[in-house]
């Protein structure tokens, strides 16, 4: 008698847990864009965005625009699979936001703002080792 492996898990499951990370995680980075591109500093800073009123305007509409483009690349390659690497590639861009991000926080003790960068960390993270790794999308053939 021999013995069986334990099924690995489908990758349609893992496709599945994907794509609801990206969506998760596009919805996330659309909202903080939408703050950080029409909010004033005055009312970021009321929302604990005290940052905001010593940063220059045009780095806080600019960090909203990345943002923006990074929730849109976590979707659009990758649900008309037309250059589909590309979401792999705003995933990891959104990581390099929160690499500049947490260390702001941190060095302004700003501690309340850390478990959620802590979960864009997550998601964007297992976006990029998913989309690798996992379950990457194919490119559309022509």
């Amino acid at each position: 008698m021999t013995a069986t492996a334990a099924p690995a898990p489908s990758r349609l499951g893992w496709n599945i847990a994907l794509w609801a990370a990206q969506a998760l995680l596009a919805a996330l980075y659309l909202m903080a864009a939408w703050m950080h591109g029409t909010m004033s500093p005055a009312e970021l800073a009321a929302m604990g965005a005290s940052w905001a009123l010593e940063a220059p305007l045009p780095l806080v509409r600019f960090i909203g625009l990345a943002e923006l483009l990074g929730a849109i690349g976590l979707l659009l390659p990758a649900a008309t699979r037309i250059q589909p690497r590309l979401t792999v590639l705003a995933a990891a861009g959104l990581l390099a936001i929160q690499a500049l991000a947490i260390p702001l926080h941190l060095v302004r003790g700003e501690v309340a703002a850390l478990p959620f960068n802590l979960v864009y960390v997550t998601l964007a993270a297992f976006i990029v080792w998913g989309r690798t790794r996992v379950a990457p999308i194919r490119p559309r053939r022509s």
